[in-house]
This record gives C-alpha cells, sequence and structure tokens, in this order.
C-alpha cells in the first residue's frame, strides 16, 4: 500500500483546490484505488460487487484501497455523501479531444455545445467549462452535496478548458462549478451552456439530454422570403391566461398553432425564451444562452412547441440577445476573476443604458461562444431563426456613450470592428449550416449594408426608420397632417436599398408610450379608424410584416408581463371590428401576391399619386406575375363622395377590400360600381381608411 504524506504536492494541490490534472493522482494507478473525501472518517467503495472499507492515509482526507487482484475502472464503483453509487470519474479518459480544444481556440468550433456544458453520453454526462485564468475549477452538485473539495476538474491544457466525466450521473442533476481565482476567492457558477436551470430565484444549472426527443417535423421547410411572411410576436407569459403563474410550453403550443392559423399569421416570434433572472427583462438580459427558460417548462416541452408548430405550419423565429448580458454574480461576469467574456475596460465592456455587460468579440472563444448560441437554436431546438436584438449597440462604439467615454478606433471612426466581424462569421456560418434560416436584425441606424452578402449578411431588417415615421404621423391630428406627408413618402427613397420588415413590436406599446389606440387624435371612432388603416397601412407597404400579441384587440392599456391580452375587450363593437378586420386583412395579404412577391424589388411598386398632400391621400399599385393592386390611403375624416384616382388604360376594376366596412366598425363606405375614363378611376373615398382594388389594364404598364 502506498502512504502519502503531508508534503506530498498532489496532496497539497488538493487540499488548496488548486490541482490542475487531479486524474494523474486519483483514481485507480498502479493496482491502488485512491479516493478524495476531505472532512470523512470512513468511506466505502464497492469492489467486484462487494462493500469494502477503504483505509484513511492521510487527515486531510486521502483514502486508498487495494483489491485482492488486478481491476480495471469498470470494475468498482464509489459512493457520494448522497449515498449514490457510482464509477470513479477519476478513472475515466479525457472526454474533450485536441481537435476540440484546437477549434474552440480558434474560434470555429460549431458544434460546441456538445463539448462543453453538461453533455449527457456514454452512461454519465460530460462536464466541462472554460475558465482559463482559474487555478483550479471543482464541480459542485446534488450528488457530492455541494461540497466543492470532491469533484476537482481537470485542466486541459492551453485550451482554458477544464473537464469531468462523470459516469452514472444523468438528466435532473443540479450543477454549479465552484471557481477559484489567482486571488483566491472562490466564486459559484452556474454553466454557461447549461441546457436547463432551476426555476428563477434559484439558479442551478439542470443536466438535460437534449438529444432524446422524437421529432416529428420532417415535413416541414421553411419559408422562402419571396413568399408571404406574417409574423405574431409573442410573450409566452402573457399571451393568454392558463390559471397558473406560468402556462406550460405544450399547451401554449396548441392553442397559438391553432389561432395563428385562423388569424392568417404564418410565423411566431417569441420574445427571448432562454433563461433569464427578472420577468420584468422580458427576458432580455440572457443568463442562459442554451437554456430555454423553465418558467413554461423543460427543454423537451420547448421541442415539442417547436414541432407541433410546424406541424400545424407555422414558423418559429427566437428573439436572441448577443449585444450584452446582465452582471448577476451567478452568470457570466467576471467569470474565472477576470473580464473573461466582457471587455475589462468599461468604455468598451458596460453598457451605458441598460448597466449590462458587453461581450468581448475581439475574443475567439467568445465569438465562438455565440457563434455556437445561434446554432444550438438551429440544431437541437428546429427553430426557423433568429431576430437580432439591439444590432446597432453591437457595430458602433460610441452607442448610447457621450464623448470621452468611449475608445475610437485608430483611425478615429466608430466602427467596432470586431463586432462586425461577429456578425459577418455569424450570419455566413448561419446559412451554409441551415440554408433558408431567417437571421433578422433589429438595427435602427442607417448603417450600409445590413441585408447585403458583402455586408452584414442577415437577411432582413427591422424597417426602424418607416416605424418612427409612421406613429409620428398617426399621432398628428389629420386636419394637420397635409403638412407632414413626407413622413408617409420618405421611405420609398429607401425601401429597396435593404430588405425589410415593417414591424409594430412591443417596443411601440410600454415605458409611456401608451397603446395604439391611444396614441391615435380624435374622438372613438376615428381612433379605431385610425388603428385599421395603421394595420393595412402596413400590410400594403413593401416588406415583411410583423404586429404584436394583443394589436388585433386593439387595448387601451400598455402591454403588461404580469398580465394577459385583454380578450374581454372583444364583446365591444370597435374592439371586435379591429380583431375581424386584423384576421381578414391577414389572409387577403396571404392569398395576394402582389403584397408579397417583390417585397424587395422596385418593379413590384408604383406611384399612382403621392402628391395629394391637401387630401392627406396616397395611392400606388403592387405588382406581381401579372396581377395588380390599387391601393388608396386616406388619411382623414373626411369623406369624398367622387374621388379621382389617376389610372391610365383601366379595363376593369373592383374593390376587394375596404377598413371601412360596417363589420369592421366602420362607415361603410363600399363602392360597388367604379366609373372608369380614360385616365382615372372614379371611387368613393372611404374616411381614414385603406381601400384595395384589383385592376386589369387595357395593356401591360411598366
Amino acid at each position: 500500500m502506498t502512504m502519502m504524506g503531508k508534503d506530498s504536492p498532489d496532496l497539497l494541490l488538493l487540499a488548496e483546490g488548486r490541482h490542475y490534472d487531479p486524474h494523474r493522482f486519483l483514481g485507480l494507478h498502479n493496482g491502488v484505488i485512491r479516493l478524495w473525501r476531505p472532512g470523512a472518517d470512513k468511506i466505502y467503495l464497492e469492489v467486484l460487487g462487494q462493500i469494502v472499507e477503504a483505509v484513511k492515509v492521510d487527515d486531510l482526507g486521502l483514502f486508498e484501497y487495494v483489491p485482492s487482484k488486478t481491476i480495471g475502472p469498470s470494475d468498482y464503483r464509489v459512493y457520494y455523501p448522497s449515498g449514490k453509487l457510482a464509477h470513479d470519474p477519476y478513472s475515466q479518459m479525457p472526454t474533450i479531444g485536441e481537435m476540440d480544444t484546437f477549434f474552440f481556440n480558434k474560434g470555429c468550433h460549431y458544434g460546441l455545445y456538445s463539448v462543453l456544458g453538461a453533455n449527457v453520453k456514454n452512461g454519465g454526462t460530460q462536464f466541462a467549462v472554460w475558465a482559463p485564468n482559474a487555478t483550479g475549477v471543482a464541480l459542485i452538485a446534488d450528488f457530492n452535496h455541494w461540497d466543492g473539495r470532491l469533484c476537482p476538474m481537470r485542466s486541459m491544457g492551453g485550451s482554458g478548458i477544464w473537464e469531468l466525466f462523470v459516469p452514472d450521473v444523468g438528466q435532473g442533476e443540479k450543477y454549479k462549478f465552484e471557481i477559484r481565482t489567482r486571488e483566491g476567492y472562490l466564486r459559484v457558477k452556474s454553466d454557461p451552456f447549461g441546457f436547463f436551470s432551476e426555476l428563477r430565484p434559484l439558479t442551478a444549472s439542470i443536466v438535460y439530454d437534449i438529444n432524446a426527443y422524437p421529432w416529428r417535423d420532417g415535413q416541414w421547410k421553411k419559408r422562402p422570403l419571396n413568399g408571404p411572411m406574417n409574423i405574431y410576436e409573442v410573450h409566452l407569459g402573457s399571451w393568454r391566461w392558463y390559471g397558473k403563474e406560468f402556462p406550460n410550453y405544450r399547451e401554449i403550443a396548441v392553442d397559438l398553432a391553432k389561432y395563428c392559423k385562423e388569424m392568417g399569421f404564418t410565423h411566431v416570434e417569441l420574445m427571448p425564451i432562454m433563461e433569464h433572472p427578472l420577468d420584468e427583462s422580458w427576458g432580455y438580459q440572457v443568463t442562459g444562452f442554451f437554456a430555454v427558460t423553465s418558467r413554461y417548462g423543460t427543454p423537451e416541452d420547448f421541442q415539442f412547441f417547436v414541432d407541433h408548430m410546424h406541424q400545424e405550419g407555422i414558423g418559429v423565429i427566437l428573439d436572441w440577445v448577443p449585444a450584452h448580458f446582465p452582471t448577476d454574480d451567478y452568470s457570466l461576469n467576471r467569470f474565472d476573476g477576470t473580464a473573461l467574456y466582457e471587455h475589462e475596460d468599461p468604455r468598451k465592456g458596460m453598457h451605458p443604458h441598460w448597466q449590462t455587460a458587453i461581450f468581448n468579440y475581439g475574443r475567439k472563444e467568445v465569438a465562438n461562444f455565440l457563434i455556437a448560441s445561434a446554432l444550438f437554436w438551429l440544431d437541437k431546438m428546429h427553430i426557423d431563426g433568429l431576430r437580432v436584438d439591439a444590432v446597432a449597440s453591437l457595430v458602433y462604439l460610441d452607442y448610447g456613450r457621450k464623448a470621452g467615454e468611449w475608445i475610437p478606433n485608430p483611425d478615429g471612426s466608430n466602427f467596432n470592428i470586431e463586432a462586425i466581424e461577429f456578425i459577418k462569421h455569424l450570419n455566413s456560418i448561419v446559412h451554409e449550416r441551415f440554408p433558408g434560416a431567417l437571421m433578422i436584425a433589429e438595427e435602427s441606424s442607417s448603417y450600409s449594408g445590413v441585408t447585403h452578402a458583402d455586408g452584414l449578411g442577415f437577411d432582413l431588417k427591422w424597417n426602424m426608420g418607416w416605424m418612427n415615421d409612421t406613429l409620428r404621423y398617426f399621432s398628428r391630428d389629420p386636419i394637420y397632417r397635409k403638412f407632414h406627408q413626407n413622413d408617409l413618402t420618405f421611405s420609398m427613397l429607401y425601401v429597396f436599398s435593404e430588405k425589410f420588415m415593417c414591424v409594430l413590436s412591443h417596443d411601440e406599446v410600454v415605458h409611456g408610450k401608451r397603446s395604439l389606440v391611444d396614441k391615435m387624435p380624435g374622438p372613438d371612432w376615428q381612433k379605431f379608424a385610425n388603428v385599421r388603416l395603421l394595420y393595412s397601412y402596413m400590410i400594403c407597404h413593401p416588406g415583411k410584416k410583423l404586429i404584436f400579441m394583443g394589436s388585433e384587440v386593439a387595448p387601451w392599456n400598455e402591454w403588461d408581463c404580469k398580465s394577459n391580452i385583454d380578450w374581454h375587450l372583444l364583446q365591444f363593437a370597435f374592439h371586435n371590428g379591429i380583431f375581424q378586420m386584423v384576421r381578414d386583412l391577414n389572409h387577403f395579404y396571404l392569398n395576394h401576391s402582389p403584397l408579397w412577391t417583390a417585397d424587395f424589388d422596385w418593379q413590384g411598386y408604383e406611384w399612382i399619386d403621392f402628391s395629394d398632400a391637401q387630401h392627406s391621400v396616397i395611392s400606388y399599385l403592387r405588382k406581381a406575375e401579372g396581377k395588380k393592386l390599387a391601393i388608396v390611403h386616406n388619411f382623414t375624416p373626411e369623406f369624398q363622395k367622387e374621388y379621382w384616382v389617376p389610372l391610365k388604360g383601366v379595363k376593369a376594376v373592383q374593390e376587394v377590400f375596404n377598413t371601412d366596412a360596417g363589420q369592421y366598425g366602420g362607415s361603410n363606405q363600399i363602392n360597388s360600381e367604379i366609373r372608369i375614363e380614360k385616365d382615372a378611376i372614379c371611387i368613393a373615398l372611404a374616411p381614414l381608411a385603406t381601400q384595395i382594388f384589383e385592376v386589369e389594364f387595357e395593356k401591360i404598364i411598366s
């Protein structure tokens, strides 16, 4: 038997929590089983099916047992403080190879989520964490009574990764990492790559096998960009009341898919469902970039959600937040005692608006972490795309900062070159590995080339300029709108410079901005007519579409994540009219290709008349595949019995949609007959309304 003394370097390193390779010392070596159990007087183990007692060979906590004959690593098991009997982690070979560490340090390990974190495999769980500046890392979990002395992890050399394979531990095990900093402090951290977490305010990660779900969406095809795209933005916790604090992903899936089909939505876009500590952040301060929030169920429950939506023909887009992360001590913030994921200098590492940490995009491992997160949701969760939050804060060094609060580039410019390269890398690898996946930028600046292949490479960009101009215009009393016609026409100067999406999102109905109907001027009938006009104006404008949940009932109150949509308002005529119009308009949109086929091509749009500022009327054609729709918007409450729309060579014309219809709460100024002259058509111009006409021309016009 080998007796160890207190002067053994390995023993001292173990006692101090600083052993970088405990497998070299613990486990089965030269016929001796060596176990580390500080604080224990006696320990037992199972050898060849027999329970035996190990000998304590040092008061620090070292025990040894010498089997009577030669055995292998699989011939014995050890007891943990929880009473769990398992094979010895320290008799296991490394589960991370040199190619894994090489590609990770190069920033291009695209399956990183199958290497780092907690991955169930081969009769146990592989635990691995990146903490390059730590002097020691230990796994703490249920099975070892959260005692950081018992399960030190092995350093995988210069990669900065620490690894431990624990046999016989699997799904449901709660765990964290105990990290010893260079200064000797202990930091207890949740797993950055964890697939599941405890329900807040608890913060432990939970082992979960995300490969077990039996997917049934094999027939699902991602919708192409030249098709209709009408997105319903949803906060899962407040869409509908289910009689409890949080509904489950599964029950929401069934109801939401049915609702989207009935209402004519092609996709849902979920406000962040990645794990986050504060409900009121709506998920935009993420602590688990690979974990669905446990508020609504398990990863498998969420996989069912996506699977069911696909089987019902509805795409799923997730909000994804790579721009910043919260500074909660259990999460990424100063993960190994240093600014690991973030910049050390607050001029680069702290967001002045949100008081959150900003990722260090120039560090290859950090960029790899984020790219792997995006790929994880596409791969393991089958989602159809990501809406990338706050892209402007990524691409500009001075975003939200005053002079002296940011560090210019050597040439004095304000572009965050490292973040821009990260975004390009992200989009290129997503499109390479998941053709048809949508990458959507919430980008609020005039940065050029957001959706260009030689630019940032996104598929779509939120048209924030259109949204701001439009809402500002609609907030004005109609009597003054004639002085602001430019707010309606300006977007057409740039709308084909990028691939845009028109959005009326949650951001426009919170924080004192008021609900959409409450923004509108005039008496109630005008407010609701304005809302109908707003939605229909968006549907007819070039670009894909998104509205926030609840918009279809026109609530008076701002959205509150702690309450539900005011569905009871549908008993009232004006609200019910909005609801019916949104449903009918959505289906009209889906069934009329001129409204979506050429969204990104000027040949699909032609002005009829944008100069009638005196009456606050604009008219234009949407065109595709030989079909033409003439669209007329009246932005005043004035009804005109005869309004001439300058259209030459019209052979036949028919009104096919009118937001002023009686069933929608309007005055029912419908055009049953339309006069056609050589150079114009004469219509009854409904008040505060959109009127859509199918037009057949004598000859093709360009």
